[in-house]
């Protein structure tokens, strides 16, 4: 269903997304990833790197394309990432100290490198503008999103769940449910009238625990510590909550399920509310567009959004390997915008510049900063100073379309 008819006059309408703890087994090795490039681009900022990290009951195997000028202990930043997470006990089944760890390394191929180092605009034109030389290290389509369902400027359903599977690590680290273990899951349904928010349908959480805690105990404590810490109250009328629905969440972890890097899309992303081009972040630099051109996006929308052009966006953005400029970039507000989509391309195509070098530069992607966006997503992270969730745009944007400030479109 689209945004245009979940704003018919009093229609009504649901939505749900998910979102899943660092403990989750594709979320242990998102991070993985994310701390050998991070491990990587501190001694390399120009360093090459696809990572991925696979794991099953006891292992875990990390594989991938790296060029560098430094060394790192891919084992060591493995098994501290993993014990940081909290599986530091045997009891759990898996823990940092006593996983297997496998590696298999390779060179990035020169058939990918050539074009990201010498691009195709710096092929044919030879000495190019600095931003033309750096090709796109992929091809592909990336999506950026943005509403003002929420002061992040993010869907409320994944902003929820988010903040849902954040407290319950909060609580297990602090000992305040000290019977919690490191994996679990969050879902949340809002209900949407004219496609606004109006309250939270159900919760489901999903919670590893120890095998002696009472089950009503542990619904009671999940219920008052983690879900009415988390939703307003005025958000939970006649909502149903379904807690470790099996009855039991005991084996969790990658003794219960393997995890791979780049599984979890959608979490790391809009929940769902949003298109996805299909490619992974964690563990990839930044000439990776499927990385890079995503945050570009989102920091476009964000700033159409915060400048009050429309209620909700969608940017897309498109690219051909070895290539530094996009083959395309287009605009949806869904019939929320304030000037028409054809202005906000425009205004965006002007202040924002989607070449891989452009992007690195301005978002000072070259840094170590990505195992803190592996987990609880990559957008709208209040908690982290991250330059693509900045507004700092949005006034010229503003100014630009002709609005005035009594004209930024308010929130719901």
């Amino acid at each position: 269903m689209s945004m245009i008819e979940m704003r018919k006059e009093n229609h009504l309408s649901w939505f749900t997304s998910e979102s899943v703890t660092e403990g989750h087994p594709d979320k242990l090795c998102d991070q993985i990833s994310d701390a050998v490039l991070d491990a990587i681009l501190t001694k390399d900022p120009y360093a090459r790197v696809a990572c991925e990290a696979a794991t099953s009951t006891g292992l875990i195997f990390i594989f991938g394309e790296i060029t560098c000028d430094c060394y790192v202990d891919i084992p060591d930043i493995a098994r501290k990432t993993i014990n940081k997470i909290g599986y530091c006990r045997p009891e759990y089944g898996f823990d940092g100290d006593n996983c297997g760890v496998i590696t298999s390394i390779t060179e990035q191929s020169p058939d990918i490198a050539c074009g990201v180092d010498r691009s195709l605009e710096s092929r044919l034109k030879g000495e190019a503008n600095n931003f033309d030389r750096l090709g796109a290290g992929d091809q592909g389509m990336m999506f950026g999103f943005a509403c003002d369902e929420t002061p992040e400027l993010m869907p409320l359903p994944i902003s929820l769940a988010h903040k849902l599977v954040r407290r319950l690590a909060e609580v297990r680290k602090k000992g305040i449910l000290s019977y919690l273990r490191p994996d679990g899951k969050s879902q949340v349904t809002v209900e949407y009238v004219s496609g606004i928010p109006r309250r939270v349908k159900s919760v489901v959480l999903g919670a590893q625990h120890d095998p002696d805690i009472d089950p009503q105990e542990l619904r009671e404590g999940l219920i008052e510590e983690v879900i009415h810490q988390v939703i307003p109250s005025d958000l939970l009328s006649a909502t149903s909550y379904y807690i470790n629905s099996t009855g039991s969440f005991v084996k969790g972890g990658p003794v219960a399920d393997s995890g791979l890097t780049g599984r979890k899309l959608l979490v790391d992303t809009y929940g769902g509310m949003a298109r996805h081009g299909g490619g992974s972040f964690s563990g990839k630099d930044p000439t990776k567009v499927d990385r890079s051109a995503s945050y570009a996006a989102r920091y476009a929308a964000k700033n159409i959004v915060a400048a009050g052009l429309a209620r909700r966006v969608e940017v897309q953005v498109a690219y051909a390997i070895g290539v530094a400029h996009p083959l395309d970039i287009s605009i949806n507000t869904f019939g929320t915008g304030k000037v028409s989509d054809e202005i906000i391309l425009k205004l965006t195509q002007k202040h924002f510049d989607f070449r891989p070098g452009a992007v690195i530069d301005q978002l000072e992607l070259r840094r170590p900063i990505y195992q803190d966006t592996a987990c609880y997503g990559h957008f709208g992270r209040e908690d982290l100073d991250l330059p693509w969730e900045r507004t700092d745009k949005s006034g010229e944007l503003r100014e630009e379309a002709g609005l005035s400030e009594d004209d930024t479109l308010s929130r719901h």
